[in-house]
């Protein structure tokens, strides 16, 4: 019988105790004595956060395959646990065996978005680990990084022992495999670390200096020591059928955020949107097959009871199956009264067919992403989609019976000008004017469009990866000028518009493409309580901004200047397959306004072909 790590009385007084205790449907229980490695695997945010995310679950269920491991799960305490846990010097916990975290060979920490950083160094200190990788000895498990923006490591670089840059499912084999040879042969810390940099897609930040011109911009990056590579090659998993995939997901007793199964059909775009990371990292587009996906979706329907099935992709419209996958799922959900969703799907004729179909039209809303206002600053961000495409799916959507329409763009894109800004109110007219079209006898009431804008943020292996950013003050700005442009137009009661936070906005472009000088504020600001930055109840701007006072770093240093096109990134170690020169190619079209096709129209030379697979290579058999 295992021993809660949380005692009864802390267990009533902590809000949904039920994130802490673990021994879910699912959830995998070994013998410790049993097992040679001890992984844990940490997403950084609230456990309902962490529980609906693909990734881990995915590498959760390719470690407990290897009876030598026991890979137990972690997420961050909230803010009430973790002032008790620190009153009480309790040490952060694995909620499959409830051992401390500091006890276990390996933890290993998903980095899904920038505004999580603080609490990773809360789940070091929690788990009483030392928060730099040159503090830690022989006691303390390894800490490693993956996921998207270990793609520009460097601002967490020396709180992490090592990052493995790609996809799990290709080399952590290889490296769990060396870690059994070290420990067998009771080598030194240093020397794991060495084996580890010779695997592909291992950076071990130690065995690498950073030298920097006068400017504070870089001069060089250069390994340090024999085992690190010059390059870290991305590791991808061509073959994204035969590979590994959870058949029996771990099902939290509270509702998670994403409350459903997923089904995830294809890996990377086609489509090229020059401000999207994901896009590029992702290359190239691998599909899963047909009946893997058949016999899938049923395997995870009958192993956890989820009442949705979500369909996982970047553009689930470019999977070429898309309508043989889904006629089987109507089909096989109908019967388990299972409902379908269907995100990332472009509005055409088919997809209203299909989601006329899954959804109750009276309680769902479409989602279009124009990301601009006007079709030039369309062009420039290669987006791909005309006002002409936009109208024609909404008034078809309307006609459909559909009132709701989701709208989200992005302010603050290069080039952008106030008629671009204000384009974003006129577009929103038009649709609502759509709908207004149709005879009142057949209309259902009044419509609702809600406009969401964001403000962009360049990251890192993007074409806009040079871009300039504003100030908060800009930013918030150019929110008003939208806001007052909806206020004049003539459907301005069926117009909602919301907009996205500046300062969070500010500090996720500092940390997207900081350098590890920014390691040094992000330790000083989680010190004088930083902590849950993602969510806007905790953040607290001024605890950064004192943090970069404090020491005489300029934050406008990461944000207001637009890159030189020779500058050395603090990522342009790490290779992705699509080029550097590819990256600028796209940043000099975009100023120019030209688009570049789509993967399937025309291959536009990225770089992705060297892994000779997925869209590269189809109908060139």
């Amino acid at each position: 019988m295992r021993k809660l790590a949380l005692n009864d009385e802390i267990l009533l007084n902590i809000e949904k105790p039920a994130r802490y205790i673990g021994n879910e449907v699912n959830s995998v229980m070994k013998d410790k004595d049993q097992v040679d490695i001890r992984f844990a695997m940490c997403f950084p945010d609230v456990y309902e956060i962490g529980m609906s995310h693909l990734g881990i679950q995915i590498l959760y269920d390719m470690f407990s395959q290897r009876e030598d491991t026991w890979c137990e799960r972690v997420y961050s305490p909230w803010p009430d646990l973790d002032k008790i846990m620190r009153e009480e010097k309790l040490p952060l916990f694995a909620l499959e065996s409830q051992d401390p975290i500091k006890d276990f060979d390996f933890l290993g920490i998903t980095i899904q978005y920038e505004m999580c950083y603080t609490n990773i160094l809360q789940v070091l200190d929690l788990s009483q680990i030392p928060l730099r990788a040159a503090d830690r000895t022989e006691e303390h498990p390894f800490v490693m990084g993956g996921g998207p923006c270990a793609y520009n490591p460097e601002p967490l670089a020396p709180f992490f022992d090592m990052f493995y840059i790609g996809e799990g499912e290709t080399v952590f084999n290889d490296l769990l495999d060396a870690y059994k040879d070290w420990k067998k042969a009771g080598k030194s810390r240093k020397e794991f670390l060495e084996m580890a940099a010779e695997i592909p897609g291992i950076y071990v930040p130690a065995f690498y200096d950073v030298e920097y011109h006068e400017d504070g911009t870089i001069k060089a990056f250069t390994p340090n020591n024999p085992h690190a590579k010059e390059k870290i090659e991305k590791q991808v998993v061509m073959d994204v059928t035969h590979t590994y995939y959870p058949r029996k997901p771990v099902v939290p007793f509270i509702k998670a955020t994403q409350d459903r199964v997923v089904l995830e059909i294809q890996r990377g775009c086609i489509r090229g949107c020059r401000f999207c990371q994901a896009g590029m990292l992702y290359r190239p587009t691998r599909e899963r097959d047909l009946e893997f996906l058949k016999d899938t979706a049923r395997a995870l329907m009958e192993s956890t009871g989820h009442e949705e099935i979500s369909l996982s992709s970047l553009s689930s419209s470019d999977y070429s199956q898309l309508p043989e996958l889904i006629d089987y799922l109507i089909e096989e959900c109908s019967a388990r009264k299972v409902n379908i969703s269907l995100p990332s799907l472009r509005i055409d004729a088919f997809s209203l067919d299909v989601m006329s179909k899954v959804q109750d039209i009276k309680k769902s809303s479409l989602t279009f992403a124009p990301e601009a206002g006007s079709q030039r600053l369309r062009d420039v961000i290669n987006k791909g989609l005309t006002e002409e495409v936009i109208l024609d799916g909404a008034s078809k959507a309307f006609q459909g019976g559909w009132t709701r329409v989701k709208l989200y763009f992005m302010l603050g894109l290069p080039t952008e000008t106030e008629e671009d800004m204000k384009g974003i109110a006129h577009l929103a007219e038009e649709i609502a004017k759509k709908y207004y079209e149709i005879p009142k006898d057949q209309r259902h009431g009044r419509c609702q469009i809600v406009v969401s804008t964001s403000f962009f943020v360049p990251k890192p292996f993007t074409p806009f990866q040079w871009a300039g950013m504003f100030r908060k003050e800009d930013y918030l700005d150019k929110a008003k000028i939208v806001k007052e442009e909806i206020r004049a137009q003539l459907n301005q009661k069926s117009i909602k518009y919301n907009y996205h936070e500046a300062d969070v906005t500010v500090l996720e472009g500092i940390l997207a493409r900081g350098d590890r000088k920014v390691a040094d504020v992000l330790e000083a600001a989680y010190k004088k309580g930083a902590v849950f930055d993602s969510w806007s109840e905790y953040f607290r701007y001024d605890l950064w901004m004192e943090a970069f006072e404090e020491l005489g770093i300029d934050p406008e240093f990461y944000t207001l200047r637009e890159r030189s096109l020779e500058e050395i990134f603090p990522w342009d170690f790490i290779s992705i397959g699509v080029t550097k020169n590819f990256l600028k190619r796209e940043w000099q079209k975009a100023m120019k306004g030209e688009i570049t096709p789509n993967c399937r129209q025309q291959c536009s030379g990225c770089g992705a072909g060297a892994y000779k697979g997925g869209v590269c290579v189809e109908g060139k058999n």
